[in-house]
């Protein structure tokens, strides 16, 4: 399987990978660059917006523009204007955590999740902001807030806490977002490195990046059994979105921070983007409804 690198970006932190299908854009982040990139594969350009602060996830905005979970909570950014706005911020009061982690649910809520730059553990938590803007506290004692996608059926959510080294499941109410009987469905060896961002394809199996495993893995929810391993010429794999016109290019960001030069010289394509066609086709990005 051919793992192809469509963008040299050297990334220090490159995260969020969703695929906009109203523009056929990939939208991505560099965290620690404060970066918003919207990668076009029809002519390979890449087109950043600086934040000013650190931003771990983006989303389209149904009517227009896009919504962002930054350092200081959840924002909007208009990207043919400029024009950014902070709309609320949960953690006013932590100083020492910020944003990473998140998507929207089919219900059009924005799910995102927080955890400490100081690396202090079960300090974050995650956050629901629904379409009128109002933020939910919806799980604490969380450690670094990753991946999250929902069933087909809209019946679970499933979401990666990194420092358990877990994909939990959680029965999901679609009419009032609740979320409950929490339970572990894959659990990865501290070998294969620790699960990070996640995506869902249209067969209703998991896709895993993983920091430190050089990988992304394929995971059945029901069984809890792995089904294929791409390996990725970078250690830390960081999110993997379905795109494309037939949503069958698997797109990942991979990120440069925290390794050393040798490493670096092992992997000299480390913060790229990477793009491979596995064999199975994603589905649509939900979109923020408010």
């Amino acid at each position: 399987m051919k793992v192809e690198l469509v963008l040299d970006a050297k990334a220090t932190l490159g995260e969020g990978a969703l695929w906009d299908s109203r523009q056929q854009r990939l939208l991505w982040v560099d965290i620690e660059q404060n970066e918003v990139h919207v990668f076009n594969p029809a002519d390979d350009t890449d087109r950043v917006h600086s934040m000013g602060q650190m931003v771990g996830a983006v989303v389209p905005r149904r009517s227009g523009g896009w919504m962002l979970a930054v350092h200081h909570g959840f924002a909007f950014f208009d990207p043919e204007s400029g024009k950014f706005s902070l709309l609320n911020d949960p953690e006013h009061h932590l100083t020492d955590n910020r944003f990473n982690d998140g998507k929207c649910d089919p219900a059009g809520r924005f799910w995102a999740g927080t955890m400490s730059l100081i690396r202090q553990p079960n300090s974050g938590s995650l956050y629901c902001m629904d379409v009128d803007c109002s933020v939910r506290q919806m799980l604490t004692e969380v450690t670094t807030s990753n991946g999250i996608v929902w069933s087909l059926d809209h019946s679970t959510m499933f979401y990666i806490d990194t420092g358990t080294h877990q994909v939990a499941a959680f029965d999901y109410d679609i009419e009032t977002a609740e979320i409950a009987n929490r339970r572990v469905i894959v659990e990865v060896p501290e070998s294969d490195g620790k699960p990070d961002g996640m995506t869902i394809d249209s067969e209703g199996m998991l896709w895993v990046a993983h920091w430190n495993g050089g990988r992304v893995t394929q995971w059945n929810p029901e069984s809890g059994s792995l089904e294929q391993t791409i390996p990725i010429p970078a250690s830390r794999v960081t999110s993997c979105a379905f795109g494309g016109p037939n949503l069958d290019d698997l797109y990942i960001t991979t990120a440069r921070t925290g390794l050393g030069q040798d490493e670096l010289a092992e992997q000299p394509h480390a913060g790229g983007l990477f793009r491979v066609r596995p064999g199975a086709r994603g589905i649509d990005a939900y979109e923020f409804a408010g």
